[in-house]
């Protein structure tokens, strides 16, 4: 299927169908509250049909965005955005540890008459204005399929130390919160998926999913207002989970309810440094679909997108 991309310059950028769709648009214009973490995120983020499947600005977390890219605890700063979990003390309100990711530019960007990808330039700033770390961010959209009624999306980032200390990687988890490791690429559903299914390849129940580890992971739900269900895969680039290329085991952070969240945590039960002018990468994919898809058509989905 024929996409249209719109860039409006320091703005966004929005990829349309050709019926019409707005299935993604990536806000990167800087947000108001810095307590919520400025950073760039996609929202809305539309199945073809027109379903929204990410939240914003919900009441109970302002700082949920859609989809972005994020860092709970790192170094004792929180670019998550909101409260911030201290050991033995709970969540706190503490402005002085939220930081933000600007946006420098794209480095390249090449819109097609099917695929849109883009690179983007980022640096990742403490609270007090240093500059902990550059970012090169990569997001293409592909494989729009009509007849199957879904579409790609890639997000790939790479990240370099540019503080003469090393950076430490951890979540509300390793501060001391159990179960709770959420941190890295995080979605956030719309209301209407709370209580929304959860599916692991090896089917797992619902409840168990959390924590564990695997190569992808759906969640689907029913939408109010308009007849119909959605479905969004999430899935790891093979090198995530080889113990040998990634720089840290990656586990499924999932909640259904009380609201619907998946985060690809990279930092879930135990911290990580990255060294002064080292770097680390990871590759993810998220698959936009119409309807409730069982396991074997998400695996045979997922088969005929080659990395």
């Amino acid at each position: 299927m024929t996409i249209r991309v719109t860039h409006t310059h320091g703005e966004h950028v929005a990829v349309t169908t050709a019926g019409g769709t707005e299935i993604l648009r990536y806000v990167y214009r800087p947000d108001p509250d810095p307590f919520e973490s400025r950073k760039p995120y996609a929202h809305p983020v539309r199945t073809l049909a027109g379903h929204t499947v990410t939240g914003y600005r919900p009441n109970d977390h302002r700082w949920h965005k859609g989809l972005q890219m994020t860092a709970s605890h790192l170094s004792g700063q929180n670019f998550w955005g909101g409260n911030s979990y201290l050991p033995g003390e709970g969540y706190q309100r503490l402005p002085e540890r939220v930081g933000s990711m600007r946006h420098d530019g794209f480095s390249s960007f090449t819109a097609d008459d099917d695929r849109l990808a883009f690179t983007e330039d980022l640096t990742w700033v403490a609270h007090g204005g240093q500059e902990w770390a550059a970012e090169e961010r990569g997001l293409a959209v592909h494989s729009v399929d009509e007849v199957a009624g879904a579409w790609a999306l890639d997000w790939s980032i790479r990240l370099t130390n540019v503080r003469d200390e090393p950076l430490a990687f951890g979540s509300p988890t390793t501060a001391g919160r159990e179960m709770a490791g959420y941190t890295g690429l995080q979605w956030r559903g719309p209301r209407d998926f709370t209580g929304g299914g959860v599916l692991t390849p090896d089917a797992l129940p619902a409840d168990e999913v959390m924590g564990t580890r695997g190569p992808w992971l759906a969640f689907t739900a029913e939408h109010d207002e308009t007849d119909g269900h959605s479905t969004l895969v999430f899935a790891h680039a093979p090198e995530n989970l080889d113990e040998k290329t990634a720089v840290h085991p990656s586990h499924w952070f999932v909640r259904s309810e009380p609201f619907p969240t998946v985060a690809f945590s990279w930092a879930f039960f135990e911290e990580f440094e990255l060294a002064p002018g080292e770097s680390f990468a990871y590759r993810y994919r998220i698959v936009v679909a119409d309807g409730a898809w069982d396991r074997d058509r998400i695996a045979a989905h997922l088969e005929s997108l080659p990395w």
